[in-house]
C-alpha cells in the first residue's frame, strides 16, 4: 500500500531554478539577518533587470503547488518568536519534501535535508524551505 509513490502527473518535474519566492514577509523583522539578506537580494533586479516575483497566499499546499509547477522556492522560516519554525515535521514538512524530491527538487530546514531529520516528538516543528534545487541550495549558502 505504501510502496512506490507515483505522482498523478507522472512526468512532472520542478524546474531546476525559478523566479518566484513564496515567504510570509509579515515576520520579516523577526528573521535572522542572513535570511533577510537572502530575501533582499531576491528583490534586487541585478544584471538581468528582473527581480524575483513574490507570491504568497498563505496556504502551504497552494503555494507549494505553484512552486512545483513553475519553480522557485517556498519558505516558512524560524524567527525570534518561533525558534523552531511553525510547520510540523511529520505531517507538513516531510510529506511536502518527499513530493518535491520525487519531482527533482529539494526540501531543507536551511541546513539539512528535511527527510534526514530524525523526529524527537510527534508535533516537532522545523523551518521549511522547498522548491527548485538551485533555489534551495542558494538559500542554504546564505544561511551557512
Amino acid at each position: 500500500m505504501f510502496g512506490e509513490f507515483v505522482l498523478t502527473q507522472e512526468k512532472i518535474q520542478i524546474p531546476k531554478a525559478g523566479k518566484i519566492y513564496s515567504f510570509n514577509e509579515g515576520n520579516y523583522q523577526l528573521w535572522d539577518g542572513k535570511l533577510k539578506k537572502y530575501i533582499d537580494d531576491l528583490k534586487d533586479p541585478g544584471p538581468s533587470g528582473k527581480p524575483y516575483s513574490a507570491r504568497y497566499i498563505g496556504s502551504l499546499v497552494g503555494d507549494f503547488h505553484r512552486t512545483l509547477l513553475y519553480g522557485g522556492i517556498y519558505g516558512y522560516p524560524s524567527d525570534k518568536k518561533s525558534k523552531n519554525g511553525k510547520l510540523r515535521l511529520l505531517y507538513e514538512c516531510a510529506p511536502m519534501s518527499f513530493i518535491v524530491e520525487q519531482a527533482g527538487g529539494k526540501g531543507s530546514d536551511g541546513h539539512n535535508r528535511v527527510l534526514d531529520i530524525q523526529p524527537t516528538e510527534i508535533h516537532q516543528r522545523v523551518p521549511l524551505y522547498i522548491g527548485s534545487t538551485e533555489e534551495v541550495e542558494k538559500l542554504e549558502k546564505y544561511l551557512a
